[in-house]
């Protein structure tokens, strides 16, 4: 196997009398972003969930991730509800949401801003709506320490003009890094670029 790839072979998940996917192999190159796109059902939440080591296949080999440390966005925000927004996002760099770190307020609220949440950074998440919510989720993912990012429908549920924001934002922060992306949405899979793998 190449050093730079990840690669799946005969990866094959069930559950119960349900067949998720059979067989399936796929290669991914390191250092690149792929769009993965595939009718509901086909399991790409899954595949993404064996990849990030949150479920097991029945069978098949993964290689490729060891030793790298991998951060994802789940399509449910899996927000802290009684936390700010920065504190959210601090939390995933070990800073204890109650800390004060000048400098890394300002990195939170820059980023804050380019998706549109400038102002936001103190407020509950429990008061946000529900794509406030996603682009706070998103920055948590890209400002922990990563080798891998999954990315399960991140720009889902986003109004057009705040998705274009988002995508150039998360494009720039993924650039030259190896990101796996999960959308049904092939203009979210053109703006985001890097190479589209169909399931």
């Amino acid at each position: 196997m190449e050093q730079g790839q990840i690669r799946i072979s005969h990866l094959s998940k069930s559950y119960g009398d349900h067949t998720v996917f059979e067989d399936f192999s796929a290669v991914f190159q390191k250092g690149q972003t792929t769009c993965m796109m595939a009718p509901s059902g086909a399991g790409k939440t899954t595949l993404l969930r064996i990849l990030a080591g949150l479920e097991k296949a029945d069978s098949g080999q993964i290689e490729g991730l060891e030793g790298l440390r991998i951060s994802m966005v789940f399509q449910e925000d899996r927000l802290c509800e009684n936390l700010s927004a920065s504190a959210n996002i601090r939390l995933v760099r070990g800073k204890k949401p109650w800390g004060r770190d000048k400098k890394l307020e300002a990195k939170i609220s820059k980023a804050m801003a380019a998706v549109g949440l400038g102002g936001c950074e103190d407020q509950p998440v429990r008061e946000f709506s529900g794509g406030m919510r996603q682009r706070t989720a998103l920055l948590r993912a890209l400002y922990s320490e990563w080798d891998v990012l999954f990315l399960d429908e991140p720009f889902k549920g986003l109004d057009e003009e705040t998705k274009e924001l988002v995508i150039e934002y998360t494009k720039k922060q993924c650039f030259g890094k190896t990101v796996i992306f999960v959308t049904h949405d092939r203009s979210e899979a053109g703006k985001m670029g890097g190479r589209l793998f169909k399931m």
